[in-house]
């Protein structure tokens, strides 16, 4: 044991072991969330588009899909996590606090999802890879062959 550390258990300074928690409350992470989600409205993907006879060059404007991903990347970009692993996995009794609030962050993100699609905002085909609503059925077909032609 080094000795510096002996005189610092000897004083009953222990150092912190491990990183800071990114979040100091789950409300935290929600208003990062909602001010997240105000920004994805508000800021639409703009996309070249041709209309008419003419085949006219014009601009529109369509809606960004909420999704965890995004949510993610967003927290990236603005320093605070690179992801939500941990919050996830329940790692430590911090991260436990939080179950609820992803679980909301999630739900939001597949209710605009959904929604989204069912009006035809975002692409239907997407939204259901996405989310995992696609109907997988696995068919196995089995043909035996005889070796032998037993009717002879």
């Amino acid at each position: 044991m080094r000795e510096d550390n002996r005189h610092n258990e000897q004083r009953g300074c222990m150092k912190k072991v491990g990183r800071p928690p990114a979040f100091e409350s789950p409300e935290q992470l929600w208003d990062l969330f909602c001010t997240y989600k105000a920004w994805t409205k508000a800021n639409p993907y703009r996309v070249q588009d041709y209309v008419g006879k003419d085949g006219a060059m014009v601009y529109r404007d369509k809606e960004r899909p909420l999704t965890f991903r995004g949510f993610e990347g967003y927290l990236a970009e603005e320093g605070w996590c690179y992801d939500l692993s941990h919050y996830q996995r329940e790692e430590g009794e911090h991260h436990e606090a939080f179950r609820p609030i992803l679980t909301r962050i999630r739900a939001t993100c597949d209710r605009d999802m959904v929604e989204g699609s069912g009006a035809n905002v975002y692409n239907s085909a997407i939204a259901v890879r996405v989310l995992g609503l696609a109907d997988k059925q696995e068919q196995k077909v089995h043909i035996e062959q005889p070796l032998f032609n037993d009717e002879l």
